[in-house]
C-alpha cells in the first residue's frame, strides 16, 4: 500500500461528512463529474413513485391543494435558501436557468431605471448567459459589454445597468470575487445579477450577507436535483416589490384563479413564477435535498478545499511531470470545487478515463474537468482518480 493510499484511507476514516455516502446510489465508479450533473439520492426513487402512482394517479387533481404542489415553488425555494446565504422568503423554484437568467437580467435593468443603458457580461461566461444576455440588452435598448470579471470594477459607469458574473468559472473552477464584485456594483449604482449553478452547494454564497440583489442557479449539479430539474431566482427581499418580470404569468399573477385580463404581481418572490410548475421534478429535487439535512455549507467546503488539495498532491506524486498543467487557481479563495487540467488529446484522455471507471468530463480544446462533490466523494476516490490519471496518461 502506497503513502497516498494509507493517508486517503485514514482521512476517510476521520470524515465528518463520510456517513452522507450511503445516502446515494453509488457504485464502484469514481465519480468526479457531480458538477455537471449530481448522483441520485437514495430517497428520490421512492418518492417520485409516490408524486406518480398516488399523488398523480389517485388524488389526482387533489394534490394541487392536499399533496402541496401549488406551494412547491416556494416550499422548496425555502430549502435551497440556507445553502446559499438567503433567508426564507427569497428563492423561487421553476424554469430553467436560462429562463431566469433572462428574468433576472431585464427585472436588473428594469430596477436599475431610467439613464442606465449598458449591460456589463462576464466575457468568459457560459455560452447560454452570453446569449440570454444579448437577447436582454436587444429588448431593453442596452448596449451589451463583455468583460472579465476582473475588469468590471474599471468598467462601471453611470449608464451601467447591470452587471451578470459567474460566481465560479466553469471552465477553470476558478472562484470569483462575489462580496467585492457586489459592493463596486451596488456603488455604481446598478444591480449584480450572479450565476451560481457552480457554487451553490459546494461552498458559501452569502446573497443576503454581501446585498446581492438577484442570483440564479441550477439544481442538477452539487444539488444533485436530476436530470433537467428545475432552477431557482433569487430576489432579494428589499427589491422584491420593484422586480418587473418580464415573463409575467398566471402564476405570478397576485390572483392566479381571478382569471382577470389584467396583471398584478404576486407579493415578494412569488413575481419569479411564470406558468404550471414542473411538478414531477420538482418534487424529485425536494426529496433530494434531504441530503442536506444537519449538513453544513462550512463543513462541505472545508472538505472540498481538503479533497482539491489532495487531488493536486496525488496527480502531482502520480503523474510524469509536464504532462498536465493545472489551470484552477491553487488559492483556496480563488477554488470552486472542481479541478481543471490542460492535457494534449483530453479528449481522448478522458474517454479512456471512463473506460478505466473514473469519470469526470472534457471541455474544449484540452481541458479535464474533475468536479469534487463533498457529499459523497472521498478520499480514496481522490487518490485512485489520480493513480488511473497516470496510468492512462503513460
Amino acid at each position: 500500500m502506497s503513502e497516498l493510499t494509507e493517508r486517503a484511507q485514514k482521512l476517510d476514516a476521520v470524515d465528518e461528512l463520510g456517513g452522507k455516502r450511503a445516502e446515494f446510489v453509488l457504485d464502484e465508479v469514481v465519480y468526479l463529474d457531480g458538477n455537471s450533473l449530481g448522483a441520485l439520492p437514495a430517497a428520490v426513487p421512492g418518492r417520485v413513485e409516490d408524486v406518480v402512482r398516488r399523488q398523480w394517479g389517485e388524488l389526482r387533481i387533489r394534490s394541487w391543494e392536499e399533496s402541496g404542489w401549488w406551494t412547491a415553488p416556494e416550499r422548496i425555494g425555502d430549502r435551497i435558501a440556507p445553502l446559499v446565504g438567503a433567508a426564507p422568503g427569497q428563492v423561487v423554484v421553476g424554469d430553467s436557468t436560462s429562463v431566469n437568467v433572462f428574468k433576472a437580467l431585464v427585472g436588473a435593468v428594469r430596477l436599475a431605471g431610467e439613464g442606465r443603458d449598458e449591460l456589463l457580461v462576464d466575457a468568459t461566461t457560459f455560452p447560454t448567459d452570453g446569449y440570454i444576455a444579448e437577447s436582454a440588452a436587444r429588448l431593453t435598448g442596452c448596449t451589451l459589454r463583455p468583460v472579465s470579471p476582473a475588469e468590471v470594477p474599471g468598467a462601471l459607469g453611470e449608464r451601467t445597468a447591470a452587471v451578470l458574473l459567474n460566481h465560479v468559472d466553469y471552465r477553470t473552477g476558478r472562484l470569483h470575487d462575489l462580496p467585492g464584485l457586489t459592493a463596486a456594483v451596488r456603488e455604481a449604482g446598478a444591480i449584480a445579477v450572479w450565476d451560481l449553478c457552480h457554487s451553490a452547494g459546494a461552498l458559501p454564497v452569502g446573497l443576503d450577507e454581501h446585498g446581492v440583489d438577484l442570483a440564479v442557479g441550477c439544481t442538477y449539479k452539487y444539488l444533485n436535483g436530476g436530470p433537467g430539474s428545475p432552477a431557482y431566482l433569487y430576489v432579494r427581499r428589499e427589491v422584491q416589490d420593484r422586480f418587473d418580470s418580464p415573463l409575467p404569468g398566471w402564476n405570478s399573477h397576485a390572483e392566479p384563479f381571478g382569471m382577470r385580463s389584467d396583471f398584478e404581481a404576486a407579493p415578494g418572490a412569488l413575481r419569479g413564477r411564470v406558468g404550471t410548475p414542473d411538478i414531477l421534478s420538482m418534487l424529485a429535487l425536494e426529496a433530494a435535498l434531504e441530503v442536506w439535512d444537519g449538513v453544513s455549507v462550512e463543513a462541505v467546503r472545508a472538505k472540498s478545499l481538503a479533497l482539491t488539495d489532495f487531488f493536486l498532491e496525488c496527480v502531482a506524486a502520480h503523474v510524469p511531470e509536464g504532462r498536465v498543467e493545472c489551470v484552477t487557481p491553487v488559492a483556496h479563495e480563488e477554488r470552486g470545487s472542481q479541478i481543471a487540467l490542460r492535457c494534449d488529446d483530453a479528449g481522448d484522455v478522458m474517454k479512456r478515463l471512463i473506460e478505466r471507471g473514473v469519470v469526470g468530463d472534457f471541455r474544449a480544446p484540452d481541458v479535464l474537468r474533475f468536479g469534487f462533490t463533498p457529499l459523497y466523494v472521498g478520499f480514496a476516490d481522490v487518490e485512485r482518480a489520480a493513480r488511473v490519471l497516470a496510468q492512462t496518461l503513460a
